[in-house]
């Protein structure tokens, strides 16, 4: 098993004033993530750095690590990490 740790910015969108997720795009490192994430909030209502380590042969999910938010970010979006 190998795991792989890759860093992902999270943006949200509203839509009929609720937020939900835009697409998302990848970072090159911690530090990116965090930039990108902090730019993208300034554009859209909110953005989440993500942390993300998975079984690079399987892609199963090791876990997934809130780096920071910036801006409105769903209430329960932490939750929904960690599987309820």
């Amino acid at each position: 098993m190998t795991l792989r740790t890759t860093f992902v910015v999270q943006p949200f969108e509203l839509h009929r004033n609720r937020l939900r997720p835009a697409r998302q795009e990848p970072a090159q490192s911690e530090f990116g993530a965090l930039k990108k994430a902090e730019a993208l909030a300034g554009r859209m209502p909110g953005a989440v750095a993500l942390k993300v380590v998975a079984d690079d042969e399987t892609g199963e999910l090791e876990g997934v690590t809130i780096l920071g938010q910036f801006g409105a970010v769903p209430e329960d979006f932490a939750e929904g990490l960690q599987g309820g």
